[in-house]
């Protein structure tokens, strides 16, 4: 069964095929033929500029999960041979304190959907029962439609769309290691956010510490098999992420920060 073809979904699609259509020859002046491109661009950056009141709530949860990680650690302590009651007391602390264990999980639930839609948008033929224009639209050449997986598999992988592909996923690659770096939590910070006797998080030991450096590359293998419409917006989206991560921990600085 083909989602796409849904009246609702088709309806959408079909807006937002408009929309960026729209854009694209707006901007066609003053960028030529890589105006859809261009667009993509765009609309990324006013999907994240809608969502920074929702990035600043990521921030203060971050915060408050780092000021309650001493009283969560003392829980896991005393309460370590009954689990239900541990359940209970870490459910009552986030309840006492206005958060929950999921709080700034949005954004992330945001953005799948809105990948999903430039999925959508630059690999379907016909869009509520039109042709594509956007599969014709192009970035130095490279049609948007295209994936770096799906050219080498048809043997149609250019040197100009290597160029291409690999500044974008070169560029995922490069903001990933900066995110990395520059939010690592080092090991002595995490002891010292622990009160003492109290057991250490699983999450605090080097092997987690390297799957969870691991998960900021994800995105760019996500790069290499989706369009390249969609794998620019993943571009501009982790950019974007690390830039206001940045000005947001300044703004709220965890615990540690504010004692070191």
């Amino acid at each position: 069964m083909d989602l796409s073809a849904l009246p609702p979904i088709a309806a959408f699609l079909d807006g937002a095929h408009t929309v960026l259509m729209g854009l694209a020859g707006l901007l066609e002046p003053l960028i030529g033929v890589s105006s859809a491109a261009a667009a993509v661009v765009l609309v990324t950056l006013l999907v994240r500029a809608a969502l920074i009141p929702v990035g600043i709530s990521q921030a203060k949860a971050e915060r408050t999960r780092a000021r309650l990680a001493p009283k969560l650690a003392e829980l896991q302590r005393r309460h370590k041979q009954n689990p239900e009651r541990l359940q209970r007391e870490m459910m009552a602390l986030y309840s006492d304190e206005g958060t929950s264990p999921l709080a700034g999980c949005l954004p992330m639930l945001i953005q799948a959907p809105i990948v999903g839609i430039i999925y959508a948008l630059f690999i379907l033929p016909t869009i509520a029962g039109h042709p594509n224009e956007l599969l014709a639209q192009t970035l130095f050449g490279v049609p948007l439609g295209s994936s770096l997986a799906g050219s080498v598999v048809a043997g149609s992988l250019a040197p100009g769309a290597v160029m291409v592909f690999a500044v974008v996923i070169v560029g995922i690659v490069l903001v990933g290691e900066a995110t990395r770096r520059v939010f690592a939590l080092r090991p002595d910070a995490a002891a010292a956010a622990r009160p003492a006797g109290a057991p250490a998080s699983p999450l605090a030991g080097p092997g987690a510490a390297r799957v969870l450096g691991l998960l900021q590359f994800i995105t760019a293998v996500i790069a290499v098999f989706v369009p390249l419409a969609a794998a620019l917006y993943l571009l501009v989206t982790v950019a974007w992420t690390l830039a206001q991560r940045v000005v947001l921990r300044r703004a709220y600085p965890l615990p540690e920060a504010r004692t070191a």
